[in-house]
């Protein structure tokens, strides 16, 4: 009986991970979305792309792009932005919500924004100081992290 559970598991096992192993594909800047490319043209204009490429989900599809000067975007299967991480220099100001720019002047005056990640109902923000911030959807901060 343990031979044959075993047997299951791993078969079961190998079978989960045939299916992941094959779930992304290096693509040209032109075969990503149209919104994504006009993010990219209008944000980081005149940054070379590294590398883009597909990731497949069960569920859904996902865009991942390097840039030259460190950026990593994120994006939809629509080509929205979800997560821009510019470890090397900042955030362009134009993706941060109003709200959210005013509260970071304020309360962290010189702070640069780093990382921003956009979910359904939230934000989350990495400053410049490494804190984290979270905003609701209502830009009203929810969290902060050291």
């Amino acid at each position: 009986m343990k031979k044959i559970l075993f047997a299951l598991v791993a078969f079961l096992s190998f079978g989960v991970s045939a299916v992941k192993a094959d779930n992304d594909k290096i693509i040209s800047k032109n075969e990503l979305p149209a919104q994504a490319q006009q993010f990219i043209n209008e944000h980081f204009n005149g940054v070379k792309l590294s590398y883009a490429k597909l990731e497949r989900d069960f569920l859904e599809n996902s865009y991942e792009v390097m840039l030259a000067n460190g950026a990593k975007l994120e994006f939809s299967s629509k080509g929205t932005w979800e997560d821009v991480d510019c470890r090397y220099g900042e955030v362009p100001a134009a993706i941060i919500p109003q709200p959210i720019k005013e509260y970071i002047k304020s309360n962290y005056p010189g702070e640069r924004v780093l990382k921003i990640e956009r979910e359904r109902n939230r934000y989350e923000l990495k400053l410049s100081n490494r804190l984290e911030l979270t905003f609701d959807e209502n830009f009203r901060i929810i969290d902060i992290d050291d």
